[in-house]
């Protein structure tokens, strides 16, 4: 009987991480980094993932390198293979674990759209994988972990006090843009400027940490603190319904803000100068190191993502 073939892949393991880390970073020299490899190296394995698909992956922009369409279907398809690798990995290693158990809060309340099928993905592929989720600690993540009431927790503003109880990974980056309505005023402007949330309301979320308050307060402001004028609301719908009707400026993830700009009566805008970039941490508790990282890895290759 003859054997079986199969078609073989064409891109490999270290073909996703290139393109992964380009589209993350926007440049060769950025990916460079992150890769630990010259800027040159960067450049011919994009080549060379190029060119075993015979398709362009990325185009130049003014902002950098922009995934080109085949490049967007690569990079969404590209993550939960590699995520699911790790996993298989960690599976073959330990054929037969002992269940995982891990209380996961998350200090952005939004995280709470995409991490559940993330999670299931994971659990699906290492079933002795469990997570449960405890939204009660969002606002206090850190003195939840302290206390032993979490074992990890997903953070974008908080610090970790000093000492070895606690430890922490970084994931990825998302990006804080703006709304307004297409007929509101800044609507035709290039971009934001500070003098501008001082003319109209900002439009938040009433689910914002003081930490988070305080990091965009400082991206925007520096060191001043203008006194603003606000409305804040507790359901994205709301924030976007409110920024529709020209009541304000709306800030949100880019990835959040995504499905409501099709063609809805909103204009996107981003703050002049260098954009709002917002870094999400994995932060776990010391005995919980082993699974945490494995969560962390996964999580890295499974970052929010606007719906295509």
């Amino acid at each position: 009987m003859a054997t079986p073939t199969f078609p073989r892949p064409r891109l490999d393991v270290r073909d996703l991480e290139v393109v992964l880390a380009i589209a993350a970073a926007g440049s060769t020299v950025h990916a460079s980094a992150s890769l630990h490899l010259t800027q040159s190296a960067v450049s011919r394995g994009l080549r060379l993932a190029e060119e075993k698909l015979g398709l362009r992956l990325f185009e130049r922009t003014s902002r950098g390198l922009s995934p080109t369409p085949a490049g967007e279907r690569l990079i969404a398809g590209a993550r939960p293979v590699l995520a699911q690798l790790l996993a298989l990995e960690a599976a073959t290693e330990t054929p037969v674990p002992e269940a995982v158990r891990l209380r996961i809060a998350c200090e952005c309340y939004t995280a709470y759209h995409w991490l559940p099928a993330t999670l299931a993905d994971l659990q699906r592929t290492v079933r002795s994988f469990e997570v449960t989720m405890v939204p009660e600690h969002s606002y206090t993540p850190v003195a939840a972990l302290l206390a032993g009431d979490l074992d990890v927790a997903l953070l974008t503003t908080s610090a970790l006090p000093p000492g070895r109880a606690l430890l922490e990974v970084p994931l990825f980056s998302d990006e804080l843009i703006f709304l307004v309505s297409s007929d509101h005023p800044l609507a035709g402007a290039a971009s934001l400027t500070r003098r501008d949330f001082t003319e109209y309301p900002l439009i938040t979320s009433s689910q914002t940490s003081k930490p988070e308050q305080t990091r965009f307060f400082s991206h925007v402001f520096g060191r001043s603190r203008p006194k603003l004028a606000s409305l804040r609301f507790p359901l994205t719908e709301v924030i976007v319904a409110a920024a529709r009707a020209g009541q304000g400026i709306a800030v949100l993830s880019e990835w959040i803000a995504a499905p409501y700009l099709e063609g809805r009566g909103l204009a996107r805008k981003r703050l002049a100068g260098k954009p709002i970039e917002r870094p999400w941490r994995l932060a776990f508790r010391r005995e919980s190191k082993e699974a945490a990282l494995r969560l962390g890895a996964a999580l890295r290759f499974a970052p929010p993502r606007a719906p295509s």
